[in-house]
């Protein structure tokens, strides 16, 4: 079992230095090569950290006189706002089981999304398809699992990302290598399940050669936007279908690649239909990281080795640079910018600052691997914050207090109070990746973010509402009254979102007060 321990920060940046208040750093230790996909942020401000890990303290149970796994599992650690542990699952199989994706359900819990090498045997109720399939596990917010779902053919399939629909049903996109009635050397495959697990229907798409899915992320109309790498021409030509092949629906690429690799991005409608389809790229190869929707459309980033060439409009200045394309919600293109740290930059999140009416700027992050010359900063965290139209306002890096030979970034989220949680790997010696998660607040992040003394969501409410703070305290005390000022509820809290348990309040009108050391607000809330 890994242990955990906390330590402070000391940050580093490349321009004008603004107060960064480092709130918590958590390491999470190894003695093996352990895999971070993701943190994913809860409605009440928790943090679920997931990955791959092979445990260091095999304590599963036996079952069915079935051999304990000593492969790669599903690991799962939930933080509390201060960044302390709730709870730790592990989740396996008997060979190899790796974590890629994970999605907060409306309902409160996670999806969580991976490649399982599995049999049935152990945390794993299903046979194996063929290959290696898509283990999907529902959980609920306290790590319990609901239902699984393995997905997959006699082909090797892996699976890259998840979202939640507006139905309350999910979307998994992944790949599928050599499929029977597919394109080429390797597919793409997007899946509509019901909220129980139930699948829907099946896409595939794919060019005439290699193309896999990177990032999917959910549109405001209901539908998905997929960014791909492609090393794909357009697929002209007959396919033979299979008997049972009607259920599944095939989409060949109909753009071609510029270069080696290009960006692909495909939107679906809500019925998992193809609208529109786009290809970017020079004549180098071009590896597409992430995406984001913004009030003007799409921020679609990735990796770039290209000089201006095929569509391509902005050029390298060293080894790998960061390349941005912004489309509108047509696919049109507004506008390319590239960025660059001097060697090999690889771009791994990015979270969209809103504003009212428009959209005030993006973050990125990421890390720089060393190509030959090594610069101060290489494989250590960095960000990037830019604006509305591309323009960089400034650059940091994030180092700790006891910096390992490599740290490479694996996701970033910001919160809606400004706060930022950063995770990735940091590593001494290859084969000794702990897992590393620092929480930060920005003093020129924090200018952007509009904030409400106290905000209540859902409202009106049935069952749980989360009262938000927008001003720093230490501790609170939140109130519920009725309208004729009766007490009905008194918490305590050091957290700035704090959920709300509101099952016994009959329907009506109630207020919220909250009372902490540097002031008193308080807003209205309906029970339906």
């Amino acid at each position: 079992m890994k242990k955990l321990y906390m330590s402070t920060l000391l940050l580093c940046t490349t321009a004008v230095l603004y107060a960064q208040n480092v709130m918590w750093q958590k390491d999470i230790k190894s003695s093996t090569q352990d895999f971070l996909s993701q943190v994913t942020t809860t409605i009440d401000q928790q943090y679920l950290i997931t990955g791959s890990s092979i445990q260091a303290n095999n304590n599963q149970p036996s079952t069915n006189n079935q051999k304990q796994n000593n492969g790669y599992d599903f690991h799962l650690v939930k933080l509390d706002q201060q960044g302390k542990e709730v709870w730790e699952k592990y989740f396996s199989g008997q060979n190899h089981d790796f974590l890629s994706a994970t999605v907060a359900t409306q309902e409160g819990g996670f999806l969580l999304c991976g490649t399982s090498f599995s049999g049935k045997g152990l945390d794993k109720k299903d046979a194996s398809k063929g290959g290696s399939d898509i283990w999907l596990i529902r959980i609920n917010e306290f790590g319990d699992e609901l239902w699984q779902k393995t997905l997959g053919t006699s082909q090797d399939e892996e699976a890259k990302s998840v979202i939640q629909t507006t139905n309350f049903g999910f979307m998994v996109a992944g790949n599928v290598q050599n499929s029977r009635n597919g394109f080429g050397s390797k597919d793409v495959t997007v899946t509509t399940l019901d909220k129980n697990g139930k699948v829907l229907s099946e896409l595939i798409l794919g060019g005439k050669g290699l193309d896999e899915v990177e990032k999917m992320i959910p549109t405001p109309d209901g539908g998905a936007l997929l960014g791909m790498y492609s090393r794909s021409s357009e697929y002209i030509g007959s396919r033979k279908m299979e008997a049972g092949s009607s259920t599944i629906n095939y989409q060949p690429k109909t753009t071609n690649n510029f270069g080696e690799g290009d960006f692909w991005i495909v939107k679906l409608s809500k019925e998992g239909k193809v609208e529109w389809e786009k290809n970017f790229g020079g004549k180098g190869d071009d590896h597409l990281r992430t995406m984001a929707f913004t009030s003007s459309g799409y921020i679609i980033g990735g990796e770039s080795r290209s000089e201006r060439s095929g569509n391509k409009t902005v050029g390298i200045e060293e080894g790998t640079d960061i390349w941005l394309i912004s489309l509108n919600t047509k696919g049109d293109e507004q506008w390319q910018k590239s960025y660059n740290f001097k060697n090999r930059d690889i771009l791994m999140g990015m979270n969209v600052i809103s504003g009212k009416p428009s959209t005030k700027g993006v973050l990125l992050g990421g890390y720089t691997q060393a190509e030959g010359r090594i610069e101060a900063d290489d494989e250590t965290f960095w960000m990037l914050y830019i604006d509305n139209n591309g323009n960089e306002q400034w650059r940091k890096h994030i180092k700790g207090e006891s910096r390992k030979k490599e740290e490479r970034l694996s996701d970033l989220k910001m919160n809606k109070d400004g706060s930022i949680v950063l995770a990735g790997t940091s590593a001494e010696e290859l084969g000794r990746e702990n897992w590393k998660i620092v929480k930060l607040g920005d003093s020129q992040i924090d200018q952007l973010i509009e904030k409400q003394d106290i905000k209540i969501y859902p409202n009106p409410v049935s069952d749980y509402c989360y009262v938000e703070v927008g001003f720093d305290f230490k501790e609170a005390d939140i109130i519920l009254y009725d309208m004729g000022g009766r007490q009905l509820q008194s918490l305590k809290t050091k957290n700035k979102v704090t959920k709300m348990n509101t099952q016994n309040l009959i329907q009506g009108a109630y207020l919220i007060v909250v009372k902490t050391d540097t002031q008193t607000a308080n807003a209205k809330l309906i029970k339906k």
